[in-house]
């Protein structure tokens, strides 16, 4: 506040006094300044204690906590859904595998086409690739791997000949038992698995395929001459069942748990029952 500036006027001495040096009194007319100076505030700018500082840094510092659980929480959310995604999609390719392999069953003259032996299913199908590619040899079977089950799939490269069919063959259930460095290359872990098995749809009813009625054959044909018989004896031929029965026990923490069962049925055999 600026300083007030107060105009006071001196009494009049008495008419005829003397000032202090003898001589006449001169009265002065010009004003006396008086300066007054206002008292100043003693209010001053106040900032925040250190309490409140800590007190804002706390609410803070729990806000922080607080958004990155929930961070947290959302990221570890869509992980799993990404898994449970990435689970379903091979689940569903291998099954599609499984379908398909059935599908282009081939079966020939003294040529095995499909054998359940209780560890694996093999299967002699035609390629898809091209049409002169010949036929592969697939097998299907249960694998501990790494201390956890796993469903694999195995698959020849292509064969020409009945000798080639044949080896391929026994390979099959050879990496099926104790597999080589060099069968490894050829299987595909399909998913994880506790346990699988296979039934096959026969005389009406899904029975196990090594049971006494998966040694039916077909029927014998009609005699023939002695001479003709010697010249065209060859082993009779497996009978393929109508359907063919997939049942799989899934691990109880994967995306997907409990008992699985996929049925095959053959479209080619009229009046079967699926």
């Amino acid at each position: 506040m600026a300083p007030t500036l107060v105009a006071a006027r001196t009494a009049l001495p008495p008419q005829g006094a003397k000032s202090a040096w003898n001589g006449p009194a001169r009265i002065s007319m010009a004003p006396t300044l008086v300066a007054a100076r206002t008292a100043l505030p003693s209010a001053r700018l106040r900032g925040f204690t250190l309490i409140e500082l800590l007190v804002a840094i706390g609410i803070l510092a729990l806000m922080a906590g607080l958004s990155w659980r929930g961070l947290d929480g959302m990221s570890r959310a869509q992980t799993q859904l990404q898994q449970r995604a990435d689970t379903v999609l091979t689940l569903q390719a291998g099954l599609s595998q499984w379908a398909a392999d059935l599908d282009a069953l081939v079966q020939l003259p003294n040529t095995p086409a499909l054998d359940w032996d209780g560890r694996a299913l093999r299967v002699t199908r035609r390629s898809t690739a091209a049409v002169g590619d010949g036929l592969l040899v697939v097998a299907w079977t249960r694998r501990e791997i790494d201390g956890a089950g796993q469903w694999l799939r195995w698959q020849s490269p292509p064969v020409q000949t009945r000798g080639e069919l044949k080896t391929m063959w026994a390979r099959a259930a050879q990496w099926a038992q104790n597999a080589s460095e060099e069968d490894k290359k050829l299987e595909v872990r399909v998913a994880a698995l506790d346990q699988w098995k296979v039934f096959y749809f026969r005389a009406d009813a899904w029975t196990n395929p090594l049971s006494s009625d998966s040694a039916a054959t077909a029927p014998p044909p009609l005699p023939l001459p002695a001479a003709s018989a010697a010249a065209t004896a060859a082993p009779a031929e497996a009978v393929l069942p109508d359907g063919v029965r997939l049942v799989l026990t899934l691990p109880p923490n994967d995306a997907f748990a409990g008992t699985l069962t996929r049925d095959w049925a053959r479209l080619t055999m009229g009046g079967g029952k699926s």
